[in-house]
């Protein structure tokens, strides 16, 4: 498989629907770029086994971080318990704390919309 072929396969999409787990927020980052970050619950199907074999359902949660106008203008009107559903890409942002660097691993949202029933 060469160069090419490998570029066409790779993918990095993601698309969830879930719950915000707490409203929005916006906060300004020392660059000057504004920085909507939320928290997103999705759950599990209970279908799907737990490591110690029984059957419940989990959920998995989720920070996504937005930094586009027009999603910022939409996540800025979530609420708390609201079903969402946003389209991104994982990305890996790395910082600065008084501790030293860190990274985390976060949905970086491209579209974002209220889920219909």
């Amino acid at each position: 498989m060469g160069a090419e072929d490998r570029d066409q396969t790779a993918m990095n999409e993601v698309r969830v629907r879930g719950r915000v787990a707490s409203a929005p927020q916006a906060r300004t980052l020392p660059s000057g770029d504004e920085l909507w970050t939320f928290r997103l619950v999705v759950p599990r199907s209970p279908q799907q086994p737990r490591t110690d074999g029984r059957r419940a359902a989990r959920s998995d949660w989720m920070t996504c971080t937005v930094w586009t106008a027009r999603c910022r203008r939409a996540v800025s009107r979530w609420s708390e318990g609201d079903e969402v559903e946003v389209e991104g890409a994982l990305r890996r942002r790395h910082y600065r704390t008084p501790t030293g660097a860190t990274s985390v691993l976060e949905v970086e949202v491209a579209a974002a919309r209220r889920a219909r029933g």
